[in-house]
């Protein structure tokens, strides 16, 4: 895959500086080579979020990123949407969802141009560089990136949807976890509901996405979610169980309920693929929510 510039990427800068090596990663990223894939995630996990932080070349690998998402053949497409995923996101833990991107992002609406201008000269042109010229506006402008590095993700949700039923279960559990901080991106929670039960790590993703959504449980999710509690799968029961809980119907069930307390008194291994909080911590996290 060859990644056409979608603008002059000498013209855009990462965390070290130009961004003109940026193309030829984004097409390594596919290359037949897991050694030279794993350099290439590598380097752009370094350039474009680096210790968290997006920079002006960061929203514009999202297209190309999603060009390889949608191209059945690409290797380790669940490594590709979790570069998505930290473009998109940065570090923001799930204790900011529903996410209020408007909210989130208000302090880097009075940043323009020449604010960001002025940060990349000091930062990347000057020889002495004087950080305090730009301490009243630096975390703005790092704000503004990560703004448009969002809202840039924004623009493909539509392919993150579709990636909620692929056959390639990380890949769908980390488009859940992606999705859910769109939350009022349309078809969001009829497709979550609709994840397979066999696809056992997509569906747990699934159910944590419908326990962070805005508002009470639809007659649907709440179907989908009880069904869950009859699952094989105990992670898919206790991601189900966290779901009902935070969002309530008119009361949880006793079922629920006792798969998360019974939960909370044993060891929960592991996390959910697309998740930081381990499933532990969604365990106690949730029996807090309900003052237990």
């Amino acid at each position: 895959m060859s990644i056409p510039p979608p603008t002059d990427w000498s013209r855009l800068h990462h965390a070290y500086g130009r961004a003109t090596e940026v193309p030829g990663q984004l097409t390594a990223l596919a290359d037949p080579d897991p050694a030279v894939r794993h350099a290439a995630v590598s380097a752009l996990t370094g350039n474009v979020y680096h210790q968290g932080t997006r920079w002006p070349a960061s929203a514009h690998v999202v297209a190309p990123l999603v060009t390889l998402l949608d191209t059945p053949g690409t290797p380790d497409r669940a490594t590709v949407l979790h570069l998505l995923h930290s473009v998109a996101v940065g570090d923001l833990t799930d204790d900011l969802l529903p996410f209020d991107p408007a909210r989130a992002f208000a302090e880097a609406d009075r940043i323009g141009p020449a604010d960001e201008q002025a940060v990349i000269r000091v930062l990347f042109e000057e020889d002495d560089p004087d950080t305090e010229s730009i301490a009243d506006v630096a975390d703005a402008v790092a704000l503004r990136w990560a703004a448009d590095a969002y809202h840039a993700v924004e623009r493909h949700t539509a392919s993150v949807l579709r990636r909620l039923h692929d056959p390639d279960p990380a890949v769908a559990a980390r488009a859940a976890a992606l999705a859910v901080w769109y939350p009022h991106l349309a078809g969001l929670p009829e497709a979550l509901t609709t994840v397979p039960h066999d696809l056992r790590a997509a569906r747990a993703s699934a159910n944590l996405a419908l326990a962070h959504l805005p508002g009470p449980l639809t007659p649907g999710e709440l179907a989908a979610l009880t069904a869950c509690l009859e699952s094989p799968d105990p992670t898919v029961r206790l991601t189900a169980a966290v779901a009902m809980a935070r969002r309530p119907p008119t009361a949880l069930p006793d079922e629920a309920l006792t798969i998360l307390v019974h939960a909370d008194a044993t060891e929960v291994p592991g996390s959910v693929p697309g998740w930081s909080r381990s499933l532990r911590g969604h365990t106690a996290r949730t029996l807090q929510h309900l003052g237990l």
